[in-house]
């Protein structure tokens, strides 16, 4: 009794002191998986993170001068040049991105916002919430499926501070609707002196091969768009970080605010940020970048991985069934929802234990596995699990079906 007491508390002593944060093996085919953090960084990144991590750095200091420097200069540099922007803005989301450029541009004014535009993202985070703690007014233009430049006119007014553009992030319309074009919405509020701010969401640079209807920043910028935000940790594979690029005197002013100061990143995002950007820079992101490679993944190269798994299984777990057949992976993070890319699933059935408790099983273990249950059987999809995780993945999946 002594020991069985003792022996607990032990374990527990144990759970209290472990990280509650930890890495694990992603297998539910979503890409870019908001509850699993995101995208992940390339070694080079997280290695350059740990790095500056580890020591003092050059954040603010001007080394050839020896004066205070300028935290802005590190990815920003990079950034401007690689869009071809006046200016940039780096804060901790594409939400605080948005926030900080209303508040900017728009305090105590309205935003003319499509009410086609007027999204709720995950955790019950709205668009009307966002403009209205920033302390200007929401003015709704046009109707959910159909919006006109004749709406957004009707709407202008001397209150009028900025018009709002947003990404549908995780839904689409279909069907008998309207909207300008960015380019003739961009011509108009340049006529009517206000600036348009585009909220793209998911951070496209250039284009990627199989995710379809996803406007590049570049274009946004093209079609004379004064202020484009997105996120660092979407289709551009890097941190978490809200990114703002467009005319100096927006993002000057945007500096300016103190706003800023509360919302900026740190040395950490800065780093990765810096490294991701340099592989776009240099061409190198489709095999460098783990989001753009994992998306570009052909699906013949994820049917022979997952038959090799299979193939193990079944020589180890007499009694799993397995079999791999076709299905589809999703971009994930609100990015393309309607997008589905071929791909193809490994399915396993026990002849003792069910889906559901084979795979809480797994995500219990060390590591922890994230899997899918549908149609009665546990799903894989090894398009989001590195090749480096597969021994990994082997080995929890043989001890959760021998019944370990």
């Amino acid at each position: 009794m002594v020991s069985s007491l003792s022996g607990r508390l032990a374990r527990r002593l144990e759970q209290a002191a472990a990280p509650s944060l930890v890495p694990l093996i992603n297998a539910t085919g979503v890409v870019i998986h908001t509850n699993l953090g995101r995208a992940p960084l390339s070694p080079e990144a997280a290695a350059r993170v740990a790095e500056v991590a580890a020591s003092y750095s050059n954040l603010e200091l001007d080394l050839e001068a020896g004066d205070r420097g300028n935290r802005e200069v590190h990815a920003e540099t990079r950034l401007r040049a690689l869009l071809g922007a006046e200016g940039t803005v780096v804060v901790n989301n594409n939400a605080a991105a948005v926030l900080l450029a209303i508040n900017t541009l728009a305090e105590g004014r309205e935003v003319l916002v499509s009410r086609g535009e007027l999204v709720e993202i995950g955790g019950s985070f709205r668009i009307p919430d966002v403009v209205a703690k920033s302390g200007a007014r929401l003015r709704e233009v046009g109707t959910t499926n159909r919006t006109r430049i004749a709406d957004y006119r009707a709407a202008l007014g001397p209150e009028t501070g900025a018009i709002l553009k947003v990404h549908p992030s995780n839904f689409r319309i279909v069907g008998y609707t309207e909207s300008p074009p960015r380019g003739e919405l961009a011509a108009f509020a340049r006529g009517a002196g206000v600036p348009l701010v585009e909220d793209l969401g998911s951070g496209l640079l250039s284009a990627l091969a199989g995710v379809s209807g996803e406007h590049t920043v570049a274009e946004s910028l093209e079609a004379g768009v004064d202020l484009v935000t997105f996120s660092g940790d979407k289709l551009l594979g890097g941190p978490q970080a809200g990114l703002a690029v467009g005319g100096k005197a927006v993002t000057d002013a945007m500096r300016r605010n103190p706003l800023y100061r509360a919302l900026r990143v740190d040395k950490m995002t800065l780093a990765a940020l810096d490294v991701v950007l340099a592989d776009h820079e240099a061409g190198k992101n489709a095999e460098r970048v783990p989001v753009q490679r994992m998306l570009r993944l052909h699906p013949d190269e994820v049917r022979s991985r997952a038959r090799a798994l299979a193939d193990a299984l079944r020589a180890a777990c007499p009694q799993a069934q397995t079999d791999v057949v076709e299905g589809s992976s999703a971009v994930g993070g609100g990015a393309a929802p309607t997008l589905e890319i071929a791909t193809f699933l490994l399915t396993v059935t026990h002849a003792v234990l069910g889906p559901e408790r084979l795979a809480s099983a797994l995500r219990v273990g060390t590591p922890p596995v994230v899997a899918r249950v549908a149609d009665g059987r546990l799903v894989l999809d090894l398009r989001t699990v590195r090749p480096e995780e597969e021994d990994a993945l082997r080995h929890s999946l043989v001890r959760v079906l021998s019944g370990g």
